[in-house]
């Protein structure tokens, strides 16, 4: 078996952007920390920022086979809907380059996801030291532009 990268020297360098999300279920009391800011391990959602921002510009590290891109742009946006206790993570990658940055958007929501996990998790465990409630799902890309030349 052979494993190759994809050839993508023939494709234009045009703008390219790509939006992914993705929620994570907390219990109440985490979600009510997180807003007053009383998080252990700091500010929540301003580290999950940094961590996603981060795992963007790692993604060829992390998946194999994944092209280099010169990203040009990270915008990460959290939304806490305290009625689900949920928090929607979601990141904007842009770059002028050959191939598409699907791959490093959703690298992002994923590790802004696990970072406020992360955090959170000394409140999240139930006396078993078992994670009930929390949960990470609906990940999945939004959209994606290509802006032709």
């Amino acid at each position: 078996m052979r494993v190759n990268m994809v050839d993508i020297s023939e494709k234009d360098i045009v703008e390219r952007i790509a939006i992914a999300e993705g929620k994570i279920y907390l219990k109440r009391e985490t979600i009510d920390k997180i807003l007053k800011k009383e998080i252990k391990k700091g500010d929540v959602l301003t580290t999950a920022e940094i961590s996603a921002i981060n795992a963007v510009k790692n993604t060829p590290n992390l998946i194999l086979l994944c092209h280099q891109i010169p990203i040009t742009n990270v915008d990460v946006h959290f939304k806490i809907n305290e009625k689900e206790n949920s928090i929607t993570a979601s990141v904007k990658v842009k770059a002028i380059a050959k191939t598409g940055v699907e791959m490093e958007a959703l690298t992002g929501v994923s590790i802004a996801l696990l970072t406020i996990w992360d955090m959170t998790k000394y409140i999240e465990k139930d006396e078993k030291g078992q994670y009930k409630t929390t949960r990470i799902n609906n990940i999945k890309v939004i959209e994606k532009i290509k802006k032709e030349k």
